[in-house]
């Protein structure tokens, strides 16, 4: 026996033969429930009770029906299926063929012919327009009012919104009762009007016709102009309408429960009408239908649940009362209760009877329908009737079908599936019934929470976390390891649940605990389990993001400063506390006090909220006044305690930033920040980190604001601080200056000084201290003997770089608010500017490739700042004077450094190394290149000089292909003409070198694919401005004609014209050129080429002719000929006489000019790589060079010929 886990084996675009039709459904249409039951339907009455009531049916059948031919009729016999009927002739002659798209979504057995009258929707929102306007138009005629030709009045008073449904469904109900064909046939217009079908259906029409017939009239009632309809539509008046629509279906069944419901024509005929409509081929009555007929079931699923607990109630009186005495029992109410709880029956197998009707003829086909939105109505459908009616619908006959959409290829339908499971699985009793299915659907769900839609990873965390919480030992460890690390991931609601998720599993058993000191205890466990998952996981530089996930559920937790605070104060530590878990909880620490202040997520992880509510920014400043004042007191003892421990004090160190400092004054609490002051100042004794150092002097800067009433305490501080380094620093340098032989120990210090000093000067105004002359007589020092430690040279340039920074700054406030700066002063900064950028400039040679590197950093930083733009706008100009021109000299060593030291890694990289510190040297050339680069865009460099930068373009894109390519889009928009001749430039730099290093036949390797390659992506660059790129393009061109008949430098060379094949990369850029320019540049072409070819008489024969014909032909007019009628033809009887006097020609060395040349590098490069001309005999005359010659072609090679004529070009070109 099959599992009932395993899939139907049919394709999703056919239906199984269909099985007998339902015992309610056998009435006037003739339309039974069709296709095979997956899920075998509710729960089936009795034997007895079907025929009694089947009897009933058809003798009320035969008595109300209208037709004159009876229920004996063979147009709707009630015994026979609608499917199984034989199409007419006339409808099959009418029907077209089906549509790809909608016949693979519907049955393979269906009642009409299909007709593809809507096509494919448009990409074009305007093409919608028509349809979405006549839409409108039908639903603004429906609510005028109602009439044979517009829409009926049930579907004017749904899309007009303005009516109250359940007045609505009651006016309709009493219209029913009176006449139920016209009522049932306003119904049927409504369903007809909601497809967005023109299309009406009259009483004749119902009464003579089929549903099949009638449905096949109404496709030929569609407007073919465009596939929208109303549920397909996003707009918010066709939103509402759709919600509309499936209240007014729920509201129809809740009112016909109490009386039309078991009328035996209302619901079977509704129901007929449905499994039709959802069996066609066009997608609107597919998905309008499918809709309705999943609300239609969702409201019979509550109707017939208010059904059993009324049959149940009466079951248990019934009970009651027999158990009681003879002489208390009451036979009238025994017998009452019993016909009670018999109607009640009746009534629960008729709805039985309608919902295994509908799911077999409805859902069991359209829940994998070829359109992901109807399969996605079944699936959410289906939850909430498994959800609502648990006694009927929780069996694995029903859950299979949400399990088997679990693998659905549209991330819609998935997401479906996981929130309807989310309904089942939030209740324990639900779930404890659902033990095979997770069984067997486990690890898809598990591996659910990596799905590429991120919703539906979302809610697959959400969905484990449910089971974990109501089915024990489900999931395992192994499972949980999948689940957990997602808390580092980037999307920040796919981290929150994460971070729900976990804190069920490790941090939820421990916090139910009651009573103050039993709480203290249990966060201490809380943390302690946090700790050691937060060191397992083995992301030690990511605590921000594991608070950030865990602060939507465990904020309580995480804000518990003072047991924070105290696990690290506690002596001795916390047993199992060590040394890893006390940084740990350091920087979960910091983590919580940013995320409580300022509530944004860590950089790397987006969220979509992006304004804070005025709620949250009070809570934060709650938050903020409550851990100032806990931590005021404490960060002195937590500086003390671990200011030996670098790691541990860069957080600590932090934390006053996210301090309210007025708290200092206005909580009297100067005494703590002179305890912060003394520890701080014993951090930057103890210290050489840089780290370490950057912290301690951002601090300072933090307490040095001018508006802090304790400003003037924490500057004299400072002062005292600096006063110290400066002292020592001028008595080291002296020694290090006179003394012929340098200590170890002396140069430590000096170094440990200096740097202290040079990271202080990056955030402290220090230019009274004047660190500017003794750092540059160090640097000369440097340049002249090379004596001067490392580490001493690196702090010497710093330091003096922020010092022309801190006078620069000044002289600019002075400019714009003060008094204007003098000229000595001016003249005095100049000279301090020209002086240092000299010295780096002498570094950038030195042996030591760090003292290099920041001499390339400085330089970039101060050109840039000194540069053009420094004199621009308002009172700059009073800078003129300071302005830096970049050197030739200077231009071509910075040049020459970003060749050795960003694009030469490649050629020798160093596999030892690890992937972290790769990454690292990479990040270290990113930030050389770009600097190198707001060089050139900011116009301190010449644009020339970007092309040692553009010619790596293609080698280099996957490093910095970013970089170079938004360079050569600001380039662009500086100068095109000379942003063009620098790419020209790039590319001649490339072909010379490859000819210097490989001569001549160099043209034949790969390096010269590379090359043409690179030459394409920079045409691409052009875009389509052809007027814009025009005199660019031309100005490229004529400068690469001359380039390439360049004469060789030595006037002995019989190398002859060895840049020719510069020819072949510049016809990349020929389809960029307008017509008329390639008329001209034709013409200069022909004109340089004969300028060559008089003066060059007698000399050897050029060997790269080839290249020049390429290029020609790339100029040729006949590029955009015209195709001729029949010249394929003609051209396929001419191929091979064509090929047997082109072999004869070759072979023979035929010195007559072909019309047309060999195929343009752009035809050639799609179809295989560039092959070179063989040289031709010595002893031939020049003009014998434009011959071309054929190769040796591999076995299924395609052989390209020349054309004889302009005609035969024609064809040619139109055939490639």
């Amino acid at each position: 026996m099959p599992s009932p886990w395993c899939r139907p084996r049919r394709s999703r675009s056919s239906r199984s033969s269909a099985s007998p039709p339902g015992p309610a459904l056998t009435r006037l249409r003739g339309g039974g429930a069709g296709g095979g039951g997956g899920g075998g339907g509710p729960r089936r009455s009795s034997g007895g009770s079907r025929r009694a009531a089947a009897a009933r049916r058809s003798s009320s059948s035969s008595s109300s029906s209208s037709s004159p031919e009876g229920p004996a009729s063979p147009r709707r016999g009630s015994g026979r299926h609608p499917r199984r009927r034989r199409r007419s002739s006339s409808s099959s002659s009418r029907g077209r063929s089906r549509s790809s798209e909608e016949g693979a979504g519907s049955a393979g057995s269906s009642d009409f012919e299909g007709r593809r009258l809507l096509p494919r929707r448009s990409g074009s929102l305007a093409a919608r327009q028509p349809q979405r306007r006549a839409l409108g138009k039908a639903a603004a005629a429906a609510a005028a009012g109602p009439g044979p030709s517009s829409s009926s009045s049930l579907f004017a008073a749904v899309a007009s919104g303005k009516s109250a449904l359940e007045s609505v469904v009651d006016d309709w109900l009493e219209s029913y009762k009176k006449d139920r064909e016209s009522g049932f046939l306003e119904l049927f217009n409504f369903l007809v009007c909601s497809c967005g079908c023109r299309g009406v259906v009259t009483l004749e029409n119902l009464k003579t016709l089929q549903n099949s017939e009638i449905i096949q009239q109404l496709t030929e009632s569609f407007d073919e102009d465009s596939a929208d309809y109303p549920l397909s539509l996003n707009t918010l008046s066709w939103r509402r309408f759709r919600a509309g629509f499936c209240e007014f279906v729920a509201l129809l069944v809740h009112h016909a429960q109490y009386g039309v419901a078991y009328d035996e024509y209302l619901m079977d005929s509704l129901i007929a009408l449905l499994i039709g409509m959802s069996d066609s081929q066009v997608r609107a009555f597919r998905h309008t239908s499918t809709l309705a007929a999943m609300k239609l079931m969702t409201g019979l699923v509550r109707v017939a649940l208010s059904i059993s607990l009324q049959k149940d109630n009466r079951q248990r009186q019934y009970e009651a009362e027999r158990a009681k005495g003879p002489s208390r029992r009451a036979p009238e109410k025994l017998e009452g209760l019993l016909e009670q709880r018999k109607e009640f029956q009746e009534k629960q197998e008729e709805l039985e009877n309608l919902m295994n009707a509908i799911f077999k003829g409805v859902f069991v086909h359209r829940y994998r329908d070829l359109v992901p939105e109807i399969r996605a109505i079944c699936i959410e459908e289906m939850g909430q009737w498994i959800q609502h009616y648990s006694a009927s619908f929780l069996t694995d006959g029903y859950l299979k079908y949400i399990g088997w959409m679990l693998h659905d290829k549209q991330g819609e339908v998935r997401l479906k599936c996981l929130l309807a499971l989310q309904g089942l699985y939030r209740s324990r009793e639900m779930a404890a019934h659902m033990g095979l299915f997770t069984s067997r659907f486990k690890e898809r769900m598990v591996s659910m929470v990596l799905d590429k839609e991120p919703q539906v990873a979302v809610e697959a965390v959400k969905l484990l976390t449910l089971i974990f919480q109501n089915m024990e030992d489900v999931l395992t460890d192994a499972d949980c390891e999948i689940v957990l690390p997602l808390v580092y991931a980037s999307s920040h609601p796919l981290a929150a649940a994460a971070g729900d998720f976990l804190y069920k599993k490790l941090l939820a058993p421990e916090v139910s605990v009651k009573g103050e000191g039993q709480h203290r205890e249990c966060t201490r466990v809380c943390l302690q389990l946090l700790l050691v998952f937060f060191i397992e996981s083995e992301f030690h530089d990511h605590a921000a993001y594991l608070v950030d996930s865990l602060w939507g559920c465990a904020a309580a937790l995480l804000k518990d400063w003072p047991v924070l605070t105290g696990l690290l104060l506690e002596e001795p530590p916390v047993a199992g506390l060590d040394d890893r878990q006390e940084s740990a909880l350091i920087m979960i620490l910091l983590a919580s006090i940013r995320q409580a202040t300022e509530g944004q997520p860590p950089v790397g992880r987006f969220s979509g909220k992006k304004v804070s509510s005025a709620r949250e920014r009070k809570t934060q400043a709650e938050d903020r006044l409550r851990l100032t004042q806990h931590l005021i007191p404490l960060l002195p003892q937590l500086l003390a305690k671990f200011s030996a421990d670098a790691e541990k004090v860069v957080p600590l160190l932090e934390a006053p930033r996210y301090f309210d400092l007025t708290l200092y004054s206005t909580g009297r609490l100067e005494k703590y920040l002179e305890l912060l002051l003394a520890q701080l100042w014993e951090v930057v004794e103890k210290h050489m980190d840089r780290e370490v150092l950057e912290a301690a002097s951002r601090t300072l800067h933090v307490l040095c604001r001018p508006e802090f009433t304790f400003y003037r305490r924490v500057d004299v501080a400072r002062s005292r601080l600096v006063d110290r380094l400066a002292d020592r620093f001028q008595q080291e340098a002296s020694e290090l200056l006179q003394a012929s032989f340098l200590e170890t120990d002396e140069a430590y210090s000096v170094a440990a000084t200096l740097k202290r000093i040079a990271i202080f000067h990056s955030a402290h105004d220090l230019t009274p201290w004047h660190f500017f002359d003794p750092c540059i007589r160090l640097l000369q020092h440097t340049v002249d003997t090379g004596e001067i430690p490392k580490q001493v040279a690196l702090s010497a340039m710093t330091c003096s770089h922020f010092s022309l920074l801190w006078e620069l700054a000044h002289l600019s406030d002075a400019a714009f608010s003060g008094p204007s700066p003098s000229q000595e002063q001016l003249l005095s900064l100049k000279e301090k500017v020209s002086s240092f950028c000299a010295l780096c400039q002498n570094c950038l040679v030195d042996v030591d490739p760090d003292i290099q590197e920041q001499a390339f950093v400085l330089l970039s930083d101060l050109l840039l700042i000194f540069g053009p733009q420094l004199a621009r706008g308002g009172q700059a100009v009073l800078l003129q004077g300071l302005v830096i021109q970049a050197e030739p000299a200077l231009q071509s060593q910075l040049s020459g450094f970003l060749v050795d030291h960003v694009f030469n890694h490649a050629q020798a990289p160093d596999t030892e190394e690890d992937e972290e510190r790769q990454i690292e040297q990479l990040h270290q050339r990113r930030n050389l290149l770009a600097g190198f680069c707001k060089l050139v865009v900011y116009g301190v460099l010449e644009l020339s000089t970007a092309s040692d930068v553009f010619k790596h373009y293609a080698k280099f894109y996957s490093d910095y292909g970013d970089i170079i390519k938004e360079t050569l889009n600001r380039a662009r928009q500086i100068d095109r003409t000379e942003w063009a001749r620098t790419l020209l430039l790039s590319l001649q730099q490339l072909l010379t070198q490859l000819l210097l290093e490989q001569g001549p036949a160099g043209v034949d390797s790969a390096a010269f694919l590379e090359i043409r390659d690179l030459a394409r992506r920079f045409s691409l660059l052009f875009g389509l401005h052809q007027l814009q790129n025009r005199p660019a393009l031309v100005a490229l061109h004529k400068d690469g004609i001359r380039f390439a008949f360049q004469e060789p430098a030595s006037p002995n060379s019989k190398l002859g014209l060895i840049s020719l094949p510069f020819l072949e990369l510049l016809s990349e850029f020929s389809p960029r050129l307008l017509p008329p320019d390639k008329a001209l540049l034709l013409s200069y072409l022909k004109k340089t080429c004969q300028a060559h070819l008089s003066s060059s008489a007698g000399h050897g024969r050029e060997p790269f002719w080839g290249s020049f014909t390429a290029y020609q032909r790339s100029l040729s007019p006949q590029e955009d000929a015209p195709v001729q009628p029949g010249s394929a033809a003609r051209r396929r009887l001419r191929t091979a006489a064509k090929r047997r006097r082109l072999e004869e020609s070759t072979e023979q060395g035929d010195a007559s000019l072909p019309q047309t040349p060999l195929l343009t590098s752009t035809t050639l490069k799609g179809k295989h790589p560039l092959t070179v001309l063989p040289l031709a005999p010595e002893d031939s005359d020049s003009e014998s060079e434009f011959v071309p010659r054929l190769h040796p072609m591999a076995a299924g090679e395609v052989v390209l010929e020349a054309p004889e004529s302009e005609e035969e070009e024609e064809e040619e070109m139109q055939q490639q």
